[in-house]
């Protein structure tokens, strides 16, 4: 087992190979993949030394010290949180070595293909259809796509088809790698409250896809997307942040700024949601230690769900505590952001955007029913329909 020691003497190698200063930013960023160095807990040859998870931030906070280069999590955050660990768990080894180095390198976007306007909460409900071409082996796919970030500059697509309607809903699906460039696949944007399109609806016709291009065995997509989901709520409830780090960050500095705005009882739940919003900044780092002996369980929808309830109620206080001032908003345009940006924008950006947070990946109802079934082990909500072909379901 690789020591931090040892560690530590591959990133001054990295470092003495390729001065930050001096090198191009892709190249560097390729040279730490090629080192092991991108995720250490990742396998040799795959951006990675086979290291445990913790030994990640020895490795960042002596690049980071350095000035190194980062990858731009937060553009490229549904690769790296969620295509990535689905493709190690379940590519081919061709798969894993063709898309994982451009996609931490930040070379190639990712996006994700799952929800669509009548299977959201009820995923398995999906009804988008892949159907394999018999002289080719091909999949050709139609269907609509709805809710999909950072769709507008995709190059790949993490996807789920319908392949067998005459099974339940959970047994006839697939998973995919989509080509966003393939015809046939057309991006729309779908304006948010916030004035914004960093969303979009995707539209699937005719559109091609290699049977190598399939992750996981035919019908086995539902269990692949678990692991996708997982993923999904880690990245999104279980982020690192400093204290004071997220939302609380810019109302607790409202507070101490503009002592005029301060009254008694906004004082109390000021402190009350600074108190949680470090519990759960706490509860994020024992969680990232768990990770680091295993793989995302429930917890992370559990995380999720209190990154949104907290989100939610923070923003509402900044707006209320600035009163007239908190409903300015000064960008309200229709722009197609690459990124969202939760604290350098007006209060009232904040507040709009925030409410999202209780629906993207996984609504906080079905996160509840995660935590209940899963966490606390009480019954299953009942189901009359895990039985039935999906071609029967009435919708």
């Amino acid at each position: 087992m690789i020591t931090s020691e040892e560690l530590l003497a591959r990133v001054r190698d990295l470092l003495a190979a390729h001065p930050p200063g001096e090198s191009d930013r892709t190249d560097f960023l390729r040279a730490r993949f090629d080192a092991g160095l991108a995720w250490v807990h990742y396998p040799e040859g795959l951006g990675g030394l086979g290291a445990p998870r913790s030994l990640q931030a020895v490795v960042d906070a002596e690049l980071e010290a350095a000035g190194a280069p980062g990858n731009d999590p937060r553009r490229i955050g549904i690769g790296l949180g969620m295509a990535a660990p689905t493709i190690l768990a379940y590519g081919t080894e061709e798969q894993k070595h063709r898309f994982l180095r451009p996609l931490w390198v930040g070379e190639e976007v990712w996006c994700q293909l799952f929800s669509e306007p009548g299977a959201g909460s009820d995923l398995a409900a999906l009804a988008t259809r892949a159907v394999r071409e018999e002289d080719s082996g091909d999949w050709i796919v139609d269907g609509q796509k709805v809710w999909t970030s950072s769709a507008h500059t995709a190059r790949w697509a993490i996807l789920i088809a319908r392949t067998d309607p005459a099974l339940p809903k959970h047994r006839g699906i697939t998973y995919f790698l989509c080509d966003m460039h393939a015809p046939g696949v057309e991006v729309r944007p779908l304006r948010q409250i916030t004035g914004e399109a960093e969303f979009n609806e995707v539209f699937l016709t005719g559109v091609r896809i290699p049977d190598a291009h399939r992750l996981g065995a035919v019908g086995q997509g539902w269990e692949v997307a678990r692991t996708t989901l997982m993923n999904e709520r880690v990245s999104i409830g279980g982020m690192r942040i400093p204290r004071e780090g997220g939302m609380i960050g810019p109302v607790s500095a409202v507070w101490r700024e503009r002592p005029e705005l301060r009254t008694h009882a906004l004082h109390q739940r000021l402190l009350e949601l600074w108190v949680e919003a470090e519990v759960a900044r706490l509860t994020g780092e024992r969680l990232r230690q768990q990770l680091a002996a295993g793989q995302p369980g429930p917890e992370g929808s559990g995380m999720k769900l209190t990154f949104a309830r907290l989100n939610q109620e923070i923003s509402g206080l900044e707006v209320e505590l600035l009163g007239a001032e908190g409903l300015l908003y000064e960008d309200w345009t229709m722009r197609r952001p690459e990124i969202v940006d939760f604290t350098g924008r007006d209060a009232g950006y904040r507040y709009l955007r925030a409410k999202g947070n209780s629906i993207e990946g996984g609504t906080s109802e079905v996160l509840l029913n995660i935590v209940a079934e899963r966490v606390l082990g009480l019954p299953a909500e009942p189901r009359d329909d895990k039985d039935t072909a999906w071609k029967d379901l009435a919708r």
